[in-house]
């Protein structure tokens, strides 16, 4: 089991950044991907930002490249989304996410209790 625990979310007007955090405990935190969903209401979960065990290789969403990154600290068992440059349609709840490296997402995936962010015009 893994259990995972975002904070960081908020209201910030359009331009500015928040940073999300995800505390995870329970399994070894370095053997799994972690990587950050999002849902805006009436939509679909997307995928926003993945970063693999060894921090070494991240993959993102076309939507947020050039402003969101992820980065991780093992030793701390957290991983962080930077998101800059935030605009309206970024307001979602943004879920952390935990897979097996290799696995992909999942029916195995653990994930978050969700984080509300909301961007402001």
């Amino acid at each position: 089991q893994v259990q995972l625990v975002e904070s960081g979310g908020g209201l910030v007007q359009a331009g500015g950044s928040l940073r999300l955090s995800c505390a995870a405990s329970g399994r070894t935190f370095s053997s799994y991907t972690m990587g950050w969903f999002r849902q805006a209401p009436g939509k679909e979960r997307e995928f926003v930002f993945a970063i693999s065990w060894s921090g070494g290789s991240t993959s993102y969403a076309n939507s947020v490249k050039g402003r969101f990154t992820i980065s991780r600290n093992n030793a701390k068992n957290t991983v962080y989304l930077q998101m800059n440059s935030l605009k309206p349609e970024d307001t979602a709840v943004y879920y952390c996410a935990a897979a097996i490296e290799g696995t992909g997402w999942g029916k195995d995936t653990y994930w978050g209790q969700g984080t509300q962010v909301t961007v402001s015009s």
